[in-house]
C-alpha cells in the first residue's frame, strides 16, 4: 500500500510540474523574464515557506539549528539547480512543452536517480539505498531496468523532435512554438537536465533537517518541506539575478507597472503557475517519504512529468503538421516512458 500511495503522490507531483507552464501562456504584453521571476517568487519563496509553516512545527528553528556546512551545501545545490531551472524556462521557449521536457528530464532522470546511490556507496557508510545494494537485489535490478527503459523512451521522444525539425518549415514549426529552434533548444536543454538533477542532491544534503522535523513531531509525509526552504532560496538567487539582468538589458522593468498590459491577470496567472510549480515538489516529498529518496522516487517523478507534458504538447497541437511516422514516434516515446513507470513500481514493490 505504501508503494501505491508513493506512485499516486508522484503522479500528482508530475501532473503539477507537467502543467505549470500553461498559465504563463495566458500572460500578455510581458517579457519572459518578467513573468518568470514573478511566478518564481511564488515557486521558490512564498509557497515553500507557507507549506513548511503549515506542516513542520518550528521549521525555522530547525533551519537555524542546522550546522552551517549542511545549510551551505543545500543552498549551493539549490543555486546549481536554479541554473537548471532557468535554462528549463528557455527550453520551453525554444522546443515547446513535449519535446523540451522530454530532453531535459532525460538527463535529469539519469543523473538524479543514480548519483545519490553512487554517492552513498563512495562517501558514506550506509548499506541501504546504495548502488551496489541495488545491483545485488532483484528489486534494485528491476528499478535500474526501469531507468534504462525510461531513457530509451526519452531517446525516442528526442528522435521525434529531430524528425519534426527536418520535415516542417520554419513557419510551420513556429505556428505552435513561436520561438522554435531545435539546436539552440538542445544546448539549453542539456544544461538544464544535468543541473536540474541537483535538486535531488540537495534533498540528500539536507536530510538531517527532515530527521529533525520528525523528532519535532512532523508528519513523515511532510518531512522534506523544511529542506525545500533553504534549497529553493538557492534557486531563487540564480533566477532573480538573471531576470534582473535581462530586465536591465532589455529595458523591461516597466512590465511590472505597464498600464497597457492586463496587470491583474498577468500577476494572477504568474502566481498560479509559480504555485503549481512548487506543488510538484510538495507531492514529490510525500512520495519520497513512502518510497525513499532513491532511483525509484526520482525516475517515477520524472516519468510522470514527461507523460503529462507530452499529453499537453499534443493537446496544444505542438505536433501539428508532422507526418504519421513522426506522430507515431512521439506516441511510442510516451508509451515507453509509461512502461518504465510500471517497471520501477514493480521493482520498488519487490
Amino acid at each position: 500500500m505504501q508503494v501505491l500511495f508513493g506512485v499516486i503522490y508522484h503522479f500528482i507531483g508530475g501532473f503539477a510540474s507537467g502543467s505549470f507552464y500553461i498559465p504563463y501562456k495566458k500572460v500578455r504584453d510581458w517579457s519572459w523574464e518578467s513573468y518568470w521571476i514573478v511566478g518564481g517568487l511564488f515557486s521558490w519563496l512564498l509557497a515553500p515557506f507557507i507549506a513548511a509553516y503549515l506542516t513542520v512545527p518550528n521549521f525555522m528553528d530547525i533551519i537555524r539549528n542546522t550546522d552551517s556546512t549542511t545549510l551551505f551545501w543545500t543552498y549551493v545545490l539549490g543555486v546549481l539547480w536554479g541554473i537548471g531551472g532557468l535554462t528549463f524556462g528557455l527550453t520551453m521557449r525554444y522546443l515547446g512543452m513535449s519535446l523540451g521536457m522530454a530532453i531535459v528530464l532525460g538527463f535529469c532522470s539519469a543523473f538524479g536517480a543514480l548519483i545519490p546511490p553512487i554517492y552513498r556507496d563512495l562517501f558514506t557508510d550506509s548499506t541501504t539505498g546504495t548502488f551496489s545494494s541495488m545491483l545485488a537485489s532483484t528489486g534494485g535490478q528491476i528499478v535500474l531496468l526501469g531507468v534504462a527503459v525510461c531513457l530509451a523512451g526519452i531517446y525516442i521522444c528526442g528522435k521525434a523532435g529531430v524528425m519534426k525539425e527536418n520535415e516542417l518549415s520554419d513557419a510551420e514549426k513556429k505556428e505552435s512554438v513561436k520561438e522554435f529552434d531545435f539546436w539552440k533548444g538542445l544546448i539549453v536543454a542539456t544544461i538544464s537536465g544535468v543541473l536540474s538533477a541537483c535538486f535531488n542532491f540537495g534533498i540528500e544534503a539536507g536530510k538531517v533537517m527532515a530527521e529533525a522535523a520528525l523528532v519535532n513531531g512532523s508528519n513523515p509525509l511532510f518531512q522534506n518541506n523544511v529542506i525545500f526552504v533553504p534549497l529553493l532560496w538557492g534557486g531563487l538567487t540564480t533566477n532573480f539575478i538573471w531576470c534582473m539582468i535581462l530586465n536591465t538589458r532589455n529595458r523591461t522593468f516597466g512590465d511590472y507597472t505597464n498600464a497597457k498590459a492586463p496587470l491583474k491577470t498577468n500577476y494572477m496567472f504568474s502566481a498560479i503557475a509559480g504555485t503549481t510549480w512548487f506543488l510538484q515538489f510538495f507531492f514529490y516529498g510525500m512520495g519520497e517519504s513512502k518510497l525513499g529518496n532513491g532511483a525509484s522516487s526520482w525516475i517515477l517523478h520524472m516519468a510522470c512529468i514527461i507523460i503529462v507534458s507530452n499529453v499537453w504538447g499534443i493537446y496544444f497541437k505542438e505536433w501539428k503538421g508532422v507526418n504519421a511516422k513522426t506522430y507515431r514516434t512521439i506516441i511510442l516515446g510516451i508509451v515507453t516512458v509509461i512502461l518504465s513507470v510500471f517497471i520501477v513500481g514493480i521493482g520498488n514493490y519487490w
